[in-house]
């Protein structure tokens, strides 16, 4: 139990500023010691502590007033991995501290990290970059939980609110229109962004072992450099035509090296951002095209945004186009869910209402003439 003790000022001194001293053990046995003006705040704060530790929420008080700022410098120290990994962690770190840096860690609370986070939404900072930064407070936090700082990780009650973003489609020829403004040794890398539905990262940490030119099969395994996929479902394999398999392994003959299929000007694996720059380029190229052409509106020009992203959107609009139902083009899009397949291209099904219109319709087939009453 903590003791509560009134000290008495040395003779000729005057009265003490905090004569309430309040002394007590944690469950370890370290003695803590606190004063106060008033026995009442003394007598709160003693039973607050015997409350933790019954609890077993209690913390060092000595450590209770450690900042963010200060507990991600800690945590920074320690972070091992690659040193590509580690940059990453700093400058997601930095946009923490920057946000939430001067509050004392223990006092965090989830109103506070919401607050920062419509704070980046503001900002303009992605929904996939704030998911990011999440995850890094996320994992912060962890580390402060596992080393009794805090009892609980409030960043795991929180969630990043989604801005839809519209789904950008181009044509098929438009489609092959990037693919052709694109340098010959990248050019590959559209034709399986449109007509296989693989993201940038996939694309870029594509092996030829992944390429099964015999059965017909692209087999995502990792993303760039060597990690993990986004989830197990990224796994599945991917059939794609006879002819692209040809041109693949045309690709593959002429292109990759070391393994990949897709390398720099150094011989080294082709970084994501280096796709996402030539694409860039290849699509303001095709809307100058269509500019000098003059024949299309603007809301039928390839997008002013478009990005290479969008490349998959394209593979689920042939997908849907072709009358494939739900389940199979989550498959095909390596969704981990139906509902995410329907969330995200809900409009590019046919409308339940047509359907139902040409379903009842067809009972009407040859009853065109007056309808009889019967008597």
């Amino acid at each position: 139990m903590a003791s509560i003790v009134r000290r008495k000022p040395k003779p000729g001194a005057g009265p003490l500023a905090n004569p309430w001293r309040v002394r007590y053990r944690d469950a370890e046995g370290r003695m803590h010691e606190k004063r106060f003006a008033k026995h009442t705040d003394a007598k709160k704060w003693a039973a607050d502590q015997e409350s933790a530790k019954d609890e077993g929420t209690h913390v060092d008080p000595k450590r209770q007033k450690i900042t963010v700022n200060q507990w991600c410098d800690t945590w920074l120290e320690t972070y091992g991995g690659a040193e590509r990994t580690r940059l990453q962690a700093r400058v997601h770190v930095a946009v923490i501290k920057d946000g939430l840096g001067p509050r004392r860690l223990r006092t965090l609370q989830v109103s506070d990290i919401e607050k920062w986070l419509r704070a980046l939404e503001v900002q303009k900072y992605a929904d996939s970059y704030r998911r990011a930064l999440l995850g890094r407070l996320r994992q912060v936090i962890r580390a402060a939980v596992r080393d009794g700082l805090l009892h609980r990780n409030v960043a795991e009650e929180v969630k990043v609110t989604t801005r839809r973003r519209d789904v950008r489609l181009v044509t098929i020829d438009q489609a092959w229109a990037l693919h052709d403004a694109m340098p010959e040794h990248m050019r590959a890398t559209v034709m399986l962004g449109a007509f296989a539905g693989l993201r940038v990262g996939e694309v870029c940490g594509l092996r030829v072992q992944d390429v099964d030119t015999e059965s017909h099969h692209v087999m995502p395994r990792v993303q760039y450099p060597a990690e993990p996929l986004k989830s197990d479902k990224s796994r599945d394999d991917v059939p794609i035509p006879e002819t692209m398999s040809r041109q693949l392994a045309d690709h593959i003959r002429d292109h990759a090296r070391d393994g990949y299929l897709f390398i720099n000007q150094w011989g080294d694996q082709m970084h994501p951002r280096v796709v996402e720059r030539w694409f860039r380029a290849a699509r303001d190229a095709v809307r100058a095209a269509e500019d000098l052409a003059g024949e299309l509106p603007e809301d039928r020009r390839v997008p002013a945004d478009f990005r290479f992203h969008d490349l998959r959107h394209v593979y689920a609009s042939y997908l849907i186009g072709a009358g494939l139902d739900v389940k199979v083009v989550q498959k095909r899009m390596r969704h981990a869910t139906a509902t995410l397949t329907l969330d995200t291209y809900a409009e590019l099904w046919p409308k339940a209402d047509d359907g139902t219109r040409d379903a009842v319709g067809a009972a009407f087939v040859g009853r065109e003439g007056p309808v009889l009453r019967a008597i």
